[in-house]
């Protein structure tokens, strides 16, 4: 079944076209901004007002402080190809054409990073921005800026500001987005001139986002008041090695240089191992944290007790969840609030390619936005030379120069995160004005921060910091009370005034990414692309390459912290002992990496990076579990052996394989179940000769994950903490201060506490590896539930099974209804795209007219076409490919691209949605490189003139 592509918004699909649609929202916006604005303001917006903020696209326009002309080509998808003599012209443009297209989006950001968004959004805000305060992004942004970007990187960076700036000079809020003249009927609201700051600070607010395991950190903790460090452990198991290998499998570590030698070929090997100006404190010494232990599971005791010495009593629960519920409220950059947040990326040598060139592909999973996040360009040099080294396209972000993912002339580069651990939480004890350190009382280093509020009164609120980092836990005035009632065992400090939540991250120190992100545009080769990533430090990404030389490749760059001995950063650390201090960071010539690898491809898709048995560090203990990564492994393997050719639309459909991992492990099982209900047995049946795909008219897929979602929440969600569980649902349960599954004994009634997307278990492959170690233990006490009403218990492994299907079938049949002939994970699976500001929290009407959706999606949790949906909360789809890219190096210009939405952020732009109909049946769009196919493909041209 196709996806439906002409929905208005909502559940209500449209009876007609896309155009037709988009007519009627917009009669339907001015009626009611007519309305409203004749009430309030005693005038009237007509249609011409709603398009004043559409971009010109044809003929010319002025642009004072180019040096000389820039063009300005776009296709029928509004995709801009920016041609300029001079690399400031092309960076001056590309703020210009941005600002055209998404300066809203663009606004809002830098209103996030800065913790700014109750100048626009009113008092509602006040509490996030407290946090983003906190955190202090803009700040680091604009050390950054001051202190370590290269002249080059501030040059940009302050032509793509001035071409912002020339955009908004002479334009009112309302010409520039509709949703201004919104914000206008309730505040003020004006747009202020662009910064450099503000582009380098969206750099923060995307590795907030893709930030390694502090979630994890976060949910161990919590779970130790109602389970054991044996059961926590069921939990997190380890990794599995042997069954899904990690993205280096060639080459090792060297003890004797303290260097990793990889593997395959050798040019451009060595010319990373300068650290470059990112990593200034990356030449600490000492051999402190190389023991890995096992790295693949919680590492040592996976509660809060153990070998840091602290208990997991009720104030450091309370506290944690505090945490949680104040990063859970803000506003996401790129993810899931770095939740579920996965990608893939692979690419495949010549010699198993239908072109004899490599093939790469690359689809960051990631929350679904309106606009999307992704912004698809190209920028070009006239005359590529030193003075004006780029011709490189690809995706980038709305309000920040360069491309991020994509292809220049020579090579190509994808990314997907690491999952690199790079935070870590501390328990403070406070002391009156200070903290303790070693024995020793230490002051805070404070400073004030005043918020404004749209229609309100400025707030002012004191940042206090440790050695560690900001007190997060400041935030909440809940935290603050119950830290003086964290409970720790005798070897801890005495609790005084309670402790505190402190954050250490290496985001939060100056570093020199944006100068990455130029240097890996202009980059020629494998050696070029190291020193390039050796600049990237923040977020932790897993970059693979291919150049049209042939070669194929892998790197791991970021600032990756060296722990103290026996603390592996899976759990909160004791702040007052200075031995759980970081000892610096792993050095660049140490971190993994691949060049030519004999198997001939590399996949990363967030598995472990690298077999602790091969390498000293400690990277993570929470790596994904390595499903998609196998999946695409064996999809290539199965295509070459035998001397099969790999072409770009083998990688296409590789990149929307729907094959269900879990349901392959389940099914046998499921269908030996003696089912004696007709109605349940009828569901069954679904599942005999299904072939575990997950597509959009599946009823057997909506089956399967009905069962799948309840088999969790039988088995392990209704045993959780309510911190974890999901709101409203309630359950008896025994007193949290008891170990066990909580279902033991009914005494106290207890709610869960977050919203559907966090709660847990989410149904990831991480659960997928929890159920299939437990498989063989048919009588363990994780298969046991009581009874609820009509519905059985269960005391082993099959009578949950049976239990799960009995409650799918009738789950679904209140969904979908009882006639199983009109099921569909479709039906249940399903993207709604929604602005992200107005779309959320704006008044129904205004919902209306800026969402779309929705669309009946295929794929889903864990597959390799993404669709993610957290079992927990329901079968909504969450999180997705953000976009997808396949690059072909032996002819550029038969590369495929497809974003999420569309180029522009205008809601009523022809370019607003119109990608997503494709997008959603896996289709990729023609991406033209060359000036011949870019000039072929061109539909509007605008010329801007100094």
């Amino acid at each position: 079944m196709p996806p439906n592509t002409t929905a208005s918004t909502g559940d209500k699909p449209g009876k007609s076209g896309r155009k037709k649609g988009r007519k009627a929202r917009l009669i339907g916006l001015v009626l009611v901004l007519a309305i409203i604005g004749g009430i309030a303001y005693g005038a009237y917006w007509s249609i011409s007002t709603v398009r004043a903020s559409f971009p010109q696209t044809k003929g010319s326009a002025t642009l004072q402080g180019l040096s000389g002309p820039v063009d300005v080509k776009r296709d029928g998808y509004g995709i801009p190809q920016i041609y300029a003599s001079s690399a400031e012209d092309l960076f001056m443009a590309q703020g210009y054409v941005q600002a055209q297209d998404r300066f809203y989006e663009m606004d809002v950001r830098r209103h996030m990073t800065s913790g700014r968004l109750s100048e626009m959004f009113g008092k509602g805000q006040v509490k996030n921005d407290e946090f983003l305060r906190t955190l202090g992004w803009d700040r680091v942004a604009k050390e950054e800026y001051d202190t370590k970007l290269s002249a080059s990187a501030k040059k940009y960076l302050q032509a793509y500001s001035n071409g912002v700036n020339a955009y908004l000079k002479g334009r009112d809020a309302e010409g520039i987005s509709l949703e201004y003249a919104a914000l206008g009927l309730t505040n003020d609201y004006k747009p202020a001139q662009w910064t450099p700051v503000d582009s380098v600070s969206w750099l923060k607010a995307m590795a907030w986002d893709l930030r390694g395991n502090m979630k994890d950190e976060i949910d161990r903790a919590l779970m130790a008041s109602r389970l054991g460090p044996k059961q926590i452990k069921d939990l997190y198991p380890d990794y599995p090695y042997s069954r899904n290998k990690a993205i280096v499998t060639q080459g090792q570590y060297s003890e004797l240089t303290r260097s990793f030698v990889g593997g395959g070929g050798t040019s451009g090997a060595g010319t990373s191992t300068g650290t470059g100006t990112s990593t200034g404190t990356a030449t600490t010494t000492g051999t402190a944290g190389t023991g890995t232990g096992t790295s693949t599971g919680t590492g040592g005791t996976p509660g809060t007790s153990g070998a840091h010495g602290t208990s997991a009593g009720s104030g450091v629960q309370s506290q944690l969840m505090g945490l949680h519920d104040v990063m859970e409220s803000l506003p996401t950059a790129v993810g899931v609030n770095g939740n579920g947040i996965g990608s893939n990326s692979w690419v495949v040598a010549g010699k198993y390619t239908i072109t004899g060139k490599p093939l790469l592909a690359n689809d960051p999973h990631l929350s679904a936005s309106l606009p999307s996040v992704w912004y698809q360009m190209g920028l070009h040099c006239r005359s590529v030379s030193s003075a004006c080294p780029y011709d490189v396209t690809g995706y980038t972000f709305a309000g920040m120069p360069g491309v991020v993912i994509g292809h220049n002339q020579n090579i190509a580069w994808g990314m997907t995160n690491s999952g690199v651990d790079v935070t870590d939480l501390y328990l403070e004890k406070l002391s009156g004005d200070g903290y303790l350190r070693d024995s020793k009382t230490v002051p805070f280093k404070t400073h004030e921060e005043t918020i404004k509020v749209a229609g309100g009164t400025s707030k002012t609120i004191v940042v206090r910091e440790t050695n560690n980092g900001p007190l997060l836990s400041d935030r909440d005035d809940e935290l603050v009370t119950v830290g003086k009632k964290a409970q720790v065992n005798t070897a801890a400090p005495d609790r005084g005034d309670g402790y505190a939540i402190a954050l250490k991250w290496t985001a939060l120190q100056a570093g020199t990414t944006m100068d990455a992100v130029f240097a890996i545009d202009r980059a020629k080769d494998f050696g070029d692309f190291r020193s390039a990533a050796a600049l990237f430090d923040v977020p932790s990404q897993n970059l693979i390459y291919a150049d049209t030389e042939g070669n194929i490749g892998y790197t791991l760059p970021g600032l990756v912290p060296r722990r103290a001995k026996n603390d592996d950063g899976s759990i909160p650390a004791p702040g007052w002992d200075s031995k759980y201090d970081w000892k610096g960071y792993i050095r660049q010539a140490e971190l993994p990496y691949e060049y030519n690898p004999e198997r001939g491809y590399i996949v990363t898709a967030n598995q472990a990076v690298v077999d602790p048995a091969k390498y000293p560090y400690t990277l993570t203990t929470d790596w994904g579990y390595g499903t998609r990564s196998q999946r695409i492994t064996d999809l290539i393997q199965s295509k070459i052996d035998g001397g099969g050719k790999i072409s770009t639309d083998d990688m296409r459909q590789m990149q929307m394989d729907n094959s269900s991992e879990i349901a392959k492990l389940l099914v046998p099982s499921l269908l030996k179940i003696d089912i004696g209900d007709k109605d349940v047995r009828q569901a069954q049946k679904l599942l005999e000769g299904w072939d575990y795909t997950q597509d959009a008219d599946s009823a057997a897929a909506a089956y399967f994950n009905a069962v799948w979602r309840n088999v969790l929440k039988l088995a392990f969600g209704n045993k959780l903490p309510k911190e974890l569980r999901v709101k409203g649902q309630c359950l008896w349960v025994e007193p949290a201060d008891n170990t066990g599954p909580a279902d033991e004994a009914a005494k106290v009634r207890e709610c869960g506490e977050r919203d559907a997307d966090q709660a847990q278990p989410d149904g990831g492959d991480r659960w997928f590896e929890v159920v299939r170690s437990l498989m063989d233990d048919e009588n363990s006490d994780w298969w046991k539930t009581p009874a609820s009403g009509p519905r059985p218990k269960a005391d082993n492994r099959d009578e949950l099974f049976k239990r799960a299907m009995i409650d799918a079938r009738w789950e679904l049949t209140a969904k979908l209804g009882k006639d199983i002939d009109t099921w569909s994970w479709g039906r249940l699976h399903r993207l709604f795209l929604k602005n992200q500001t107005l779309g959320t929290d704006g008044p129904g009407f205004l919902k209306y007219i800026l969402n779309r959706g929705p669309w009946k999606l295929s794929g889903g949790e864990a597959a390799v076409n993404a669709s993610g949906w957290n079992a927990a909360g329901g079968y909504g789809v969450v999180w997705v490919p953000s976009m997808r890219m396949v690059v072909n190096l032996a002819d550029l210009d038969k590369s495929r691209w497809i974003n999420l939405s569309g180029a522009s952020g205008h809601a009523f732009s022809a370019h607003y949605t119109d990608q997503t109909g494709k997008w959603a049946k896996g289709e990729l769009l023609p991406w033209s490189f060359s000036p011949d196919a870019v000039g072929k493909s061109t539909s509007d041209t605008l010329v801007l003139k100094p």
